[in-house]
C-alpha cells in the first residue's frame, strides 16, 4: 500500500489561489477514481476537484474558506501500490504530514474546574421558594402549573411593564407572593429557565446565536459590493416609463412565434432584449456611459463593443452573467442569448469567460422589483440600468384618465465620470426608445 497526494491543480487563466468552498468527501471515505472531493472557486467560476485514483481518503488539507495556493497538497489518498508520496528521510515527519490538522487542545481539568463550579447565581437569579400556605390563599409554588384559561394574574403595574417587554405571558408565571401574586423575582427566575417554558400563546424565546462563515461566491459578492461603494460616488435617476405600447408589440411578437427561415424557432421575448437593444441605440449617442474607469490610473476604458451583464439571481447568490457585442445582435438573439447564460447561471455551468467583461450591467427583480430601487453599480464600470417591476396605473392624457402600463427605470452613474446631466439624458433616450418601440428597429 501506498499514499497518493493530490494538488490544487491550475483552475484558470493566471489565477495563483483559489477559495475552497466545499468538501464532497471525509477522512475515512472510500473513493473511486473521477469521484468529486471538491470544489473550489475562483472570481465568480467554482470548479469541481475530481479524484485521479481509487483509494481511502486519510488526510484533507484545508478547511471551507481557506484560500489555497495552485499547487498546495489537499487530500492525501491510501492508494494500493506505491502512490505518488516521495519517502522521507525522517519516518515520524511523515506520519505527521499525514495527519489532520492539529486541533485546539482541550482545557484542562483545572483550567475548566472555576467555571463549572462556579455558583448559579452567576449565571441566573435563583426563585424564591414559596411558603406553603392554605389552598384557600390562591398562592402556588414558582414550579406550578399555568393558571387556568380567563383567570387574571395579579402583578403590579411595573412587573407587568418588564413581562410585556421580555415577552412574556404572566399567565404562565407562577407568583411567590401573597395570594399568588407575581414579582420581579418571579420574572427572573421565569426568565431563568429559559425557552422550554413556553407561553400560552404558542410563543417562546429564542436566545439562540448561529455563526455562519461567509464563504465562496457569498463573499465574493460582499467583496464586490463593498468595493464598489466604497470606491464609487453613486448618484441615482428614477424616471417612468410608458411600456403599453411595447408590451403590446411584445404580445404580438410572441404571439406570431414564426420562426425565421433556416434559423429554428425563435425565443419568447421579455422586457430584456428590447431594453439591451435600447441601450446599444442611446450609447451610441453616449459612447462614455459604455466604460471602465481604472481609478487608479486614472484612465477611462471606453469600449466600442457593447458588453451587457445581466444581474441574475442563483441559488448560490448573485452572479453576473455577460451577453457579449450586444451592438452586433437583434432582438431574439439578445433574447436567446440572455436565455442560455440564465440557464448556465442558475446551472452553475457558467464558464470564467461568460461571467466576465462586461462594460454596461442590468438589474432586474421582475415582479418584486419595487418602485424604485438603488442599484449599486459593477465596478470598474461606471453606469448600472435598473429595472422596477411593471403596474398598470391610470394616466391623465389631457382629457381623462386611461389605464396604461408603466414601469420606472433606477439607474445609477460613477458621478466621477458621468454628470448628473449626461445621466439624464442617457435616461431620456432610452424612454423614447421604450415608448416608441418602433425606433428600436430603425437603424
Amino acid at each position: 500500500m501506498g499514499e497518493h497526494i493530490i494538488k490544487l491543480p491550475d483552475v484558470g487563466e493566471g489565477v495563483a489561489e483559489a477559495e475552497l468552498v466545499e468538501w464532497h468527501v471525509k477522512v475515512g471515505d472510500m473513493v473511486r477514481e473521477d469521484t468529486v472531493l471538491a470544489a473550489v472557486m475562483t472570481d465568480k467560476a467554482t470548479v469541481e476537484i475530481p479524484s485521479p485514483v481509487d483509494g481511502e481518503i486519510l488526510w484533507l488539507g484545508a478547511e471551507i474558506g481557506d484560500t489555497v495556493a495552485i499547487g498546495s497538497p489537499i487530500v492525501r489518498l491510501k492508494v494500493a501500490g506505491e502512490g505518488n508520496a516521495k519517502p522521507q528521510g525522517d519516518a515520524k515527519a511523515e506520519a505527521v504530514a499525514a495527519e489532520p490538522p492539529a486541533k485546539l487542545p482541550t482545557p484542562k481539568p483545572e483550567t475548566a474546574a472555576p467555571i463549572a463550579k462556579a455558583s448559579p447565581k452567576a449565571d441566573a437569579p435563583e426563585a424564591r421558594p414559596a411558603p406553603a400556605v392554605a389552598k384557600n390563599t390562591g398562592q402556588r409554588s414558582v414550579s406550578g402549573a399555568p393558571r387556568p384559561e380567563g383567570e387574571k394574574p395579579l402583578a403590579s403595574p411595573a412587573v407587568r411593564l418588564r413581562a410585556k417587554e421580555a415577552g412574556i405571558d404572566l399567565r404562565q408565571v407562577a407568583g411567590s407572593g401573597p395570594a399568588g401574586c407575581i414579582g420581579h423575582d418571579d420574572i427572573e427566575a421565569f426568565l431563568a429557565r429559559g425557552p422550554q417554558v413556553a407561553k400560552a400563546s404558542g410563543l417562546a424565546r429564542n436566545d439562540s446565536v448561529e455563526d455562519i462563515k461567509v464563504v465562496g461566491l457569498r463573499r465574493k459578492i460582499a467583496e464586490k459590493m463593498t468595493l464598489s461603494k466604497s470606491r464609487i460616488p453613486h448618484i441615482t435617476y428614477v424616471e417612468e416609463i410608458d411600456v403599453t405600447a411595447l408590451e403590446d408589440l411584445r404580445a404580438a411578437l410572441n404571439k406570431e412565434k414564426r420562426a425565421a427561415k433556416g434559423a429554428g424557432e425563435r425565443p419568447k421575448l421579455t422586457l430584456l432584449p428590447f431594453l439591451m437593444r435600447a441601450m446599444v441605440k442611446a450609447i451610441a449617442d453616449q459612447p462614455q456611459l459604455n466604460s471602465l474607469f481604472d481609478d487608479e490610473a486614472g484612465i477611462i476604458h471606453q469600449h466600442g463593443g457593447v458588453h451587457i451583464g445581466i444581474a441574475a439571481q442563483t441559488p448560490s447568490g448573485l452572479v453576473v452573467p455577460v451577453v457579449k457585442h450586444a451592438e452586433a445582435r437583434d432582438i431574439w438573439d439578445c433574447g436567446a442569448e440572455v436565455n442560455r447564460l440564465a440557464e448556465a447561471a442558475k446551472s452553475g455551468t457558467a464558464t470564467r469567460d461568460e461571467l466576465s467583461g462586461s462594460t454596461i450591467t442590468i438589474t432586474s427583480l421582475g415582479a418584486m422589483g419595487g418602485i424604485a430601487t438603488t442599484p449599486v453599480i459593477n465596478h470598474p464600470e461606471v453606469a448600472i440600468i435598473g429595472v422596477n417591476k411593471m403596474m398598470v396605473r391610470p394616466m391623465w392624457d389631457g382629457t381623462q384618465f386611461i389605464p396604461r402600463k408603466m414601469m420606472n427605470l433606477s439607474s445609477s452613474f460613477d458621478h466621477r465620470v458621468i454628470d448628473g446631466w449626461d445621466a439624464a439624458v442617457f435616461v431620456q433616450r432610452i424612454k423614447t426608445l421604450l415608448e416608441t418601440p418602433a425606433l428600436i428597429f430603425v437603424d
